[in-house]
């Protein structure tokens, strides 16, 4: 029996295939009724909505391109307590979302919600106008809730951790794998006491990654006494300097940079007596060695797992939602010495 399509279930109701559109879509020019009547019908003959049809055709007839497969709703969050410095890793995270979108035949439209901005109802409302079923979101920077949205003819993919309302596919740098490489590469050049700094959020956001692989690391290295992890709700001098002098790291690694100079007030040189590592090389405020998390490959994969979603019509949350992570670069930078 061949599969039913809208032309089908159109001739069996006696209504148009535009109005059978419609009421599948959940358009409010559709009769209650009558949009009731089309889903059991279409539940009934087995019928499934391939969510880039509307989207493609509505686009195709704008543009006229032959190229065109569908559109990519990008949402960002407005928060006010995000740290600015994380803005260049946002940026590249989005410019890789683009630049595969466009690469893959997808157009990406930006939409903010938050603060100021879009609610969710409001954002559900348009991307359900336009046609839009695939959706990656950015990092939030506290748990981002998109619960309000119509997952049922959504398919999305998170570009950070855990999600949780609702489950969704993720796509991550691999904070704990990144950290241990960079930890036996630190140990390879001669340091010998590795501490790290960390802000408590920065640290949670990520199910405590980073402070879980400093500990790992530790535990499995007993030449010299461990050096406890600083982790702070905010970064202050004075707290680092009493941790610094008590401890004696002989390199730290943070995302704060200001930790170089908090080191030097204490007395060490960077980098000839000391070193200093920035676990996100996108947050430097000075030159300095690091870690770069790849934000632009994350936004590739994001769109490709999303697109792939799309192509198997596989909307709604998912029941087992996936996590793939991707390990972060080694920079090098002036604020290591290069010993063998």
């Amino acid at each position: 029996m061949p599969a039913p399509t809208l032309r089908s279930l159109a001739r069996d109701l006696g209504l148009s295939r535009t109005t059978v559109s419609d009421a599948l879509r959940g358009s409010p020019r559709v009769d209650p009724r009558t949009a009731e009547r089309v889903r059991k019908a279409a539940e009934s003959a087995g019928y499934r909505r391939n969510p880039l049809a509307g989207a493609l055709m509505s686009e195709l007839r704008r543009s006229r391109g032959a190229d065109f497969r569908g559109v990519i709703a990008g949402v960002d969050f407005a928060e006010p307590d995000r740290p600015r410095e994380g803005a260049a890793y946002h940026r590249e995270l989005a410019a890789g979302i683009s630049a595969r979108a466009g690469e893959l035949g997808f157009k990406l439209e930006r939409f903010n919600v938050g603060e100021g901005e879009l609610t969710v109802p409001r954002l559900d409302s348009i991307l359900l106008s336009r046609g839009i079923s695939g959706v990656v979101l950015l990092p939030s920077w506290d748990e981002p809730d998109l619960s309000a949205l119509d997952w049922s003819r959504l398919a999305g993919v998170y570009t950070d951790y855990i999600i949780e309302r609702p489950k969704l596919h993720t796509v991550c740098s691999d904070q704990y794998r990144s950290l241990l490489a960079a930890l036996h590469r630190l140990r390879a050049m001669g340091y010998r006491r590795p501490g790290l700094l960390v802000h408590r959020h920065q640290d949670e956001r990520i199910q405590y990654r980073w402070s879980a692989a400093f500990r790992a690391f530790q535990e499995n290295q007993r030449e010299e006494p461990m050096v406890p992890p600083l982790i702070v709700d905010r970064f202050d001098r004075a707290a680092f300097a009493k941790w610094f002098r008590e401890h004696r790291p002989d390199v730290v690694l943070g995302h704060n940079c200001e930790a170089v100079a908090w080191m030097e007030s204490c007395g060490a040189k960077v980098p000839e007596t000391h070193g200093f590592v920035c676990l996100n090389i996108h947050m430097k405020t000075q030159p300095c060695a690091g870690l770069d998390l790849q934000p632009r490959i994350l936004g590739l994969r994001a769109v490709e797992l999303l697109v792939a979603l799309l192509q198997r019509n596989e909307t709604g949350v998912p029941e087992w939602p996936s996590t793939t992570t991707i390990a972060a670069g080694w920079i090098d930078g002036p604020t290591l010495r290069q010993r063998a």
